[in-house]
């Protein structure tokens, strides 16, 4: 059975100054790595994998990577979305939308 596991992230350190796009530049280094589908937005990361094994493995890595980096503090908001029997749901949500009311994309 098809199983999308859509994980949305955001991480970063909270001892390294105001700005933090080197460490989350680091981080999304990770994530592309990593070889699953990923779309990049302003206020976190949204992640595709067919595990929920696999998305918590992401997980751990960016965190590794950001320990690697002398953080020792570091903020994570993490949201998982599971549904059985879908996959490909990083764009076929967005075009479901878009199917309705037209792009929702400027």
């Amino acid at each position: 059975m098809t199983l999308s596991v859509l994980l949305n992230m955001a991480m970063f350190p909270t001892d390294h100054g105001e700005s933090k796009s080197k460490y989350v530049s680091e981080v999304i280094k990770v994530i592309r790595e990593c070889g699953y589908p990923y779309q990049l937005t302003p206020m976190a990361t949204i992640i595709e994998t067919e595990k929920i094994s696999q998305a918590l493995e992401v997980v751990q890595n960016c965190y590794n990577k950001l320990e690697e980096l002398d953080c020792n503090r570091v903020y994570s908001s993490i949201t998982f979305d599971i549904r059985n029997g879908q996959d490909n749901r990083l764009e076929g949500k967005v075009k479901s939308i878009e199917d309705k009311i037209g792009s929702v994309c400027k």
